[in-house]
């Protein structure tokens, strides 16, 4: 059974940082592209990083970029978005998804960013 399952999501205040995980199971992680993205309400869900299944290559978002790193561990079947310098803008559902001839999603970790 297929899972990606994220965590560590939360409120916290402008200018704090977050590091959010996703850990799959039931697919070969290392054969994967793996990327976040990110859903406010009222608003199209929007690419924020991703990350390539072998050399590791990565690209964000222009908003996101320099603030975000998105890293994975193959070892732990983990990839993880580190989000530093947040803004009220950042506020959004926060969503892992797997590329590899299929597309899997997880269910989304809440980000809060407010004072």
């Amino acid at each position: 059974q297929v899972q990606l399952v994220e965590s560590g999501g939360g409120l916290v205040q402008p200018g704090g940082s977050l590091r959010l995980s996703c850990v799959v199971s039931g697919f070969t992680f290392g054969y994967f592209a793996m990327s976040w993205h990110r859903q406010a309400p009222g608003k199209e869900r929007e690419l924020v990083a991703h990350i390539t299944s072998t050399s590791g290559s990565t690209n964000y978002a222009d908003s996101v970029k320099g603030r975000f790193t998105i890293s994975r561990d193959n070892a732990k079947n983990t990839v993880y978005l580190q989000m530093n310098s947040l803004k009220p803008e950042d506020t959004a559902r926060y969503y892992c998804k797997a590329d590899y001839l299929l597309t899997y999603w997880g269910q989304g970790t809440q980000v809060t960013v407010s004072s």
